[in-house]
């Protein structure tokens, strides 16, 4: 009798744990949706062939926004640029060779904390290095260098991890067959851990693209309607165009501002979206 009623209080605990898990899950994705219906109620109407292919003009109260959105494409790709390869190399590094010691553990714990450091943090530094230091000033350069920075811990924990789940028997089978650990890691590990390694790349970018404060002190320029003519020039990007139009453009239209958002939003979910995507393939090919 003890026995079966242990079993059906365990039963009733984890039925009641599953639908507290179901309901909190419940609440986020209504949240979320409710936000995307939110912005596309306020600022669909601004989504107009004109407003994505004009520059701003009339002190951004006028015009579109097409230069800032390229210049945020700009710093989004010279943040991929910058980063991705550092960070592959870094994830390779301590996976593949560095021995499991106290170094490697500091390392790795530097890593995680430096994921958790505010992007404010992040942006003040690259204005003291990169802009006045190395004497880039205020720059595409200078801003995606300090959002690579910013994204590194993303895109070196992903990358680990997707090299952890590759299968030692295939190291073993191919340094067996002859080949050396450098040919094993470029010729068989590295093309199975792709699709993680692109996951964390995709969304570490989506991050950095909707980040303003790193690129408030090293690259965003306040108004430019024109297109940056060098990586050493400053670009608008829209999450520092947004915050300059709420805050400090009086009278500037309501839907070009819920519109811009919206623009920002899309762009986030475009980079979730294809991460998701990339997961999600990879498992079906797993389960081939």
């Amino acid at each position: 009798m003890n026995i079966a009623e242990n079993i059906n209080k365990k039963k009733l605990t984890q039925k009641v744990f599953s639908l507290l898990l179901l309901l909190i899950t419940l609440i986020v994705i209504v949240f979320v949706f409710g936000i995307i219906i939110y912005l596309i109620i306020k600022g669909g109407s601004a989504l107009t062939w004109e407003f994505l292919t004009q520059k701003p003009s009339g002190g951004m109260k006028e015009g579109g926004i097409s230069t800032v959105i390229i210049g945020t494409l700009y710093l989004v790709l010279g943040t991929l640029i910058l980063s991705l390869p550092i960070g592959i190399l870094a994830a390779v590094y301590l996976n593949e060779y560095a021995r499991k010691n106290r170094l490697t553990r500091i390392i790795r714990l530097s890593i995680v904390n430096m994921a958790g450091v505010p992007s404010v943090v992040f942006g003040l530094f690259g204005l003291g290095f990169f802009v006045i230091f190395l004497n880039f000033g205020r720059s595409i350069i200078a801003g995606s260098l300090t959002l690579a920075l910013l994204i590194l811990p993303t895109i070196i924990t992903s990358t680990e991890e997707a090299l952890k789940s590759v299968p030692a028997t295939y190291r073993h089978a191919s340094l067996a067959l002859g080949a050396t650990k450098w040919q094993t890691i470029i010729k068989i590990v590295l093309p199975r851990a792709m699709p993680g390694i692109i996951t964390g790349a995709v969304l570490g970018v989506g991050r950095a693209a909707g980040e303003t404060a790193p690129i408030l002190f090293t690259a965003a320029a306040f108004f430019q309607p024109n297109l940056p003519k060098s990586v050493f020039s400053q670009v608008m990007a829209l999450p520092y165009h947004l915050y300059v139009m709420v805050t400090q453009v009086a009278d500037a239209p309501d839907d070009k501002k819920w519109g811009t958002a919206l623009v920002l939003l899309l762009i986030v979910l475009f980079f979730a979206s294809i991460a998701t995507a990339i997961r999600t393939r990879a498992r079906l090919r797993k389960k081939e």
